[in-house]
């Protein structure tokens, strides 16, 4: 009998190792590639890099500080309620509004997917379909609701545009999906491209940019902007640029921020490359610890004003737990704010359109559905 349970904790023990073996055996590939020959020639050309890495344009800090460490303790102690809806997040699989033939829309699926339609044309943001955010299927943030639609039921897409590597925002298993599924290139931040060779995308299709360098691609105008933020999916950091889009057409003009601080960079941007009919501004997974890379909803309707824009479309938010406040605290905050300063706001359910010329007022429906 003795032998038998040693035969069968062996056993068990070996199904375990197999059963995680498999688990973690796409770790590698996921961390991406690193850039070599003319593209790393080319990455060391950039005024934004020296001594081995990016630079933000104002000295950003990356890791909480020790001085916030008391702080950070107390959001754990008292702010884990309401971290999650306390129902499941309305989805919109179907719009009821058509996408704009010749103007500008919208179709927000949450966190930062988003794709806009603008003068005819199609382009996707930093698009992630998978279940989480992290290297590992066992770890990491996990969605707190489903994509609202399919990738299947993605229409033929003019561009895919990329802010940065960060794995909330560069899905290999979507990139993987829409290289087989549409011929569009991406369009990334210097030093992304060897991210997506490894992953199978065709150097044709790989559209790297420095900072104020531009493309067109399909009648619009991509020009790669300022953020302030850093990359790596590995304990490297910044070994690639991270960056804001300004997507222009012939009569409408579109911004993209990623992720970023607030800084002084907005009001450059805007008087460069707007005004801006729409902004997408991230509004979520801020915190005292790291004030320098992500934005409050205050400050992302500063930008927002720097920029010109007329819409604001709030991203970043909703979908994945990466800071310590309650679920729906940006988007309350962001109501109130765009209230007090005049700014239009539309926020939809993920997966629903909007149309920048016909944006109903805003429905508070998160206010139904959180937090817990």
């Amino acid at each position: 009998m003795a032998g038998r349970g040693s035969a069968g904790k062996l056993l068990a023990g070996g199904l375990a190792l197999a059963a995680l073996g498999w688990a973690v055996r796409e770790v590698p590939s996921e961390l991406g590639g690193r850039a070599r020959g003319e593209r790393l020639e080319r990455m060391r050309r950039s005024p934004r890099f020296r001594d081995g890495a990016f630079h933000n344009p104002v000295p950003s800090t990356y890791t909480p500080s020790p001085s916030s460490f008391p702080e950070m303790l107390r959001e754990m102690a008292v702010g884990s309620d309401g971290r999650r809806p306390s129902a499941p997040v309305p989805l919109v699989a179907s719009p009821a509004v058509p996408p704009s033939e010749n103007g500008l829309s919208a179709v927000w699926y949450g966190h930062a997917t988003t794709l806009v339609e603008i003068e005819g044309r199609r382009v996707l943001f930093d698009p992630v379909w998978s279940d989480r955010v992290s290297p590992s299927r066992l770890v990491g943030p996990r969605r707190l609701h489903p994509m609202p639609a399919p990738m299947e039921s993605l229409p033929p897409v003019d561009a895919i545009v990329i802010s940065h590597d960060h794995y909330d925002h560069l899905d290999r298993a979507t990139v993987r999906a829409l290289t087989a599924s549409h011929t569009a290139p991406f369009l990334v931040p210097l030093g992304i491209g060897a991210h997506l060779e490894r992953w199978g995308v065709p150097a044709p299709r790989i559209v790297e940019l420095d900072w104020e360098e531009e493309a067109s691609v399909a009648g619009l105008r991509f020009v790669s902007t300022a953020a302030r933020h850093f990359s790596g999916r590995t304990l490297t950091r910044n070994d690639t640029l991270w960056g804001s889009w300004a997507v222009i057409g012939e009569n409408r003009r579109v911004f993209y921020a990623g992720d970023s601080g607030y800084f002084d960079g907005y009001a450059k941007i805007g008087a460069a490359h707007g005004p801006f009919d729409l902004t997408l501004m991230p509004i979520g997974a801020y915190s005292p610890a790291w004030p320098d890379i992500h934005m409050t909803p205050e400050e992302a309707v500063a930008a927002h004003l720097d920029l010109g824009g007329r819409l604001f479309l709030p991203v970043h938010w909703a979908t994945f737990n990466l800071a310590f406040h309650a679920w729906a605290e940006p988007v309350d905050r962001l109501w109130r704010e765009s209230k007090a300063r005049g700014v239009g706001i539309a926020v939809p359910r993920p997966g629903d359109r909007i149309d920048v010329d016909d944006v109903p007022l805003v429905e508070s429906w998160w206010e139904m559905f959180g937090p817990r």
